[in-house]
């Protein structure tokens, strides 16, 4: 998972409306509901269908941690997916996703302009490049392509203002995130 990868599933799981399960046994149980089996569970977690089964029964109350890690993370990753979608939905047509960061931006200019890159910090909300973030993260797209997707958001929304100024930025690169 790469860095807007995880930026957009923490921004995911500040939008959850209740919390997912705490214990052990509850969260076993979230995820075999959510599976179908013990066996698939133990699966996607890498451990024995019984190991999964004597959390579910409660005679482990804590598991390795970094099997703990796993099985939080995997109840997570599923929790509530219509709020997700919803929220998703919004910021695509509404909203847009705030995008704030810190990085060296390089772009190409003018001959007789600066095109240094320097560190900005930026604040934006481009709703239409939300959509197509969304869409690439549904469909496997690497964090490179993510990366991009930003960029060109960047570029429209904070240089070219819409289309309004800048007309002679050809292409802003993304190139150290602080």
């Amino acid at each position: 998972m790469g860095e807007i990868d995880e930026a957009i599933e923490r921004a995911d799981r500040e939008s959850f409306t209740r919390q997912p399960p705490k214990t052990l046994k509850g969260q076993i149980g979230y995820l075999i509901r959510q599976l179908g089996s013990a066996k698939a569970v133990a699966q996607e977690l890498g451990v024995t269908a019984d190991s999964v089964n004597r959390y579910r029964r409660g005679a482990h109350k804590h598991a390795r941690p970094d099997i703990a890690a796993k099985i939080n993370d995997a109840v997570r990753a599923r929790w509530q997916p219509q709020v997700r979608k919803r929220r998703q939905k919004q910021a695509a047509t509404a909203t847009g996703i705030t995008v704030e960061t810190r990085a060296r931006f390089g772009y190409t200019a003018p001959i007789g302009t600066t095109d240094d890159g320097r560190f900005r910090r930026l604040t934006v909300h481009p709703p239409a490049y939300a959509q197509r973030l969304f869409h690439a993260r549904n469909t496997g797209a690497s964090d490179q392509q993510m990366r991009q997707i930003i960029t060109e958001g960047l570029k429209d929304v904070y240089f070219q203002y819409g289309g309004t100024r800048a007309a002679g930025f050809s292409d802003v690169t993304l190139n150290d995130i602080a």
